[in-house]
């Protein structure tokens, strides 16, 4: 249930009330974008919160391909590419004449500096791993980069136009978190931490002319009912990832409104401390798995947007395995499993739960779920910032609620110390296999393989696939309806 206080409701009439005799919208050279949670830095290179990614990338920052809303990836500050055989080398000719926002020219030593400080031994980016497996970075002039890998990587391009791989200026990198320097259409302006972040067009811009905003700044909305408020009143223009969902069918049926439906990458899980005791046993967490009913978490927390999933991938991805049948709901079973464990009930575990609506709503079907098969999950409701020092850096939590929305990301299970805390020789030899061969069907089945060993050791209880649902004014062009890379394109945006 969605937890409203008695003002958010006045609010949200009062609101209402406001928005009937609304006038369109004014200034077409600025728009105003909600968002659920706030980055905790503005360098997606070091930080592993998508929100980042939603702000800076296409916007502040670019990288050398660009993958777009249909999941095909595009030349950005590369021109063009190309690829040997064995699928290990690729040789990237760059743009000339792009520069950073503080005039410094862009070049193959940015590109080198960049993905060498990504491979760093005190690196922090989330695909470390990714650059890691360069044997080779080569400049034979400032506009040819050649990336040789020490295995096949057909993914190569797509995930270089991931947040994670965009290209910063070396003498901005160490402050880019709070001061970002990109080659992108728009700069920061100014940052009000817990509210806002307001970016403006970068006139310099090399394709300045197709830019059509001059302003978007980001506002900063966690409730449910606080973002139905806001877009009825005005104060937002458009909410891609739109958390109220019990409230959609309200702006589909207003005019001034444009609603659209989409896929994203979003794997929504019951994450688990692998760790932990109990739950460092198999059977514990497939008793949690069987305690679950998916469809009633999509309805009950989605009202019915979503998809099931079984393992970390979802419907859309290649080689996606369809394992929702793996652990049916069977509260019996997961009793049964309990029992067999040795597990002593009522089990008393503590269920984080981070701001989104999916994870807050989701939360509370889920307690009342394993409670009914002898599982105590005491709820904590923390915000963003807790959430990613508590659970993702310090791993101190049993269960929690969260949305993993890089694409092609299973390599996180290979690394024992990610907070879910898995420790698999099996898997990691599985994706071993599925980078050394450069044969796309041999590739797909590891990958399937992979899926498979995760589900059967259930590392998680694989929930959902998060869709992207976008409420904006109805005179706005250019949004994503599907996000297979959380990025908010807003060079692509404009007014009627």
């Amino acid at each position: 249930m969605i937890r409203t206080s008695t003002a958010v409701v006045a609010w949200t009439l009062a609101a209402a009330l406001v928005a009937s005799a609304m006038p369109a919208h004014a200034a077409k050279d600025a728009i105003v974008i909600g968002m659920v949670l706030e980055p905790p830095g503005l360098d997606p290179t070091i930080g592993a919160a998508a929100a980042i990614g939603e702000i800076t990338h296409y916007n502040i920052y670019e990288g050398l391909t660009k993958v777009n809303a249909d999941s095909s990836v595009t030349p950005l500050l590369a021109e063009s590419w190309t690829v040997s055989p064995d699928v290990k080398t690729f040789t990237f000719k760059l743009r000339s004449g792009v520069t950073f926002h503080n005039g410094e020219p862009f070049s193959a030593a940015d590109v080198k500096f960049s993905f060498e400080r990504a491979a760093a031994p005190d690196s922090t980016n989330k695909d470390k791993a990714f650059f890691a497996d360069l044997a080779e970075i080569a400049t034979p002039d400032p506009n040819t980069v050649r990336l040789t890998f020490k295995d096949p990587d057909p993914d190569a391009p797509f995930r270089l136009g991931l947040p994670q791989a965009v290209i910063l200026d070396p003498k901005s990198a160490a402050t880019d978190a709070t001061a970002p320097v990109g080659t992108g259409p728009f700069k920061l302006e100014r940052w009000v931490k817990g509210q806002s972040v307001t970016l403006t067009k970068w006139p310099a811009y090399r394709d300045a002319a197709r830019v059509a905003l001059d302003k978007v700044t980001f506002r900063i909305i966690n409730d449910p009912a606080a973002q139905v408020a806001a877009l009825l009143a005005g104060d937002v223009d458009a909410f891609p990832r739109f958390g109220a969902v019990q409230s959609v069918a309200q702006f589909q049926n207003d005019p001034r409104f444009r609603v659209s439906i989409g896929g994203t990458e979003g794997k929504t899980l019951l994450a688990v401390n692998n760790k932990r005791k109990p739950l460092d046993d198999v059977r514990v967490r497939r008793a949690l798995a069987y305690a679950i009913d998916r469809k009633a978490i999509i309805d009950g927390a989605m009202n019915g947007y979503g998809a099931p999933i079984g393992s970390h991938y979802v419907p859309t991805d290649p080689g996606y395995v369809d394992l929702t049948g793996l652990y049916p709901y069977d509260p019996a079973k997961a009793r049964s499993l309990l029992a067999e464990a040795g597990v002593t009930t009522p089990l008393t575990l503590t269920l984080t739960l981070p701001p989104p609506a999916y994870a807050r709503q989701g939360g509370e079907i889920v307690a009342a779920e394993l409670a009914a098969v002898g599982v105590n999950a005491r709820i904590v409701d923390v915000e963003w910032a807790q959430w990613l020092s508590g659970v993702f850096a310090n791993k101190n939590y049993d269960l929690t609620i969260i949305s993993h929305v890089e694409p092609l990301d299973l390599m996180i299970y290979a690394d024992p110390t990610y907070y879910f805390q898995y420790d698999s020789q099996a898997f990691r030899d599985i994706m071993a296999r599925a980078d050394a061969t450069a044969d796309p069907a041999q590739r797909l089945a590891a990958l399937g393989e992979a899926q498979r060993q995760l589900a059967e050791d259930e590392v998680n209880v694989f929930l959902f696939q998060l869709q992207q649902i976008t409420v904006a004014n109805a005179g706005i062009r250019g949004l994503w309806k599907d996000s297979p890379v959380f990025a908010n394109d807003m060079a692509a945006v404009s007014w009627e």
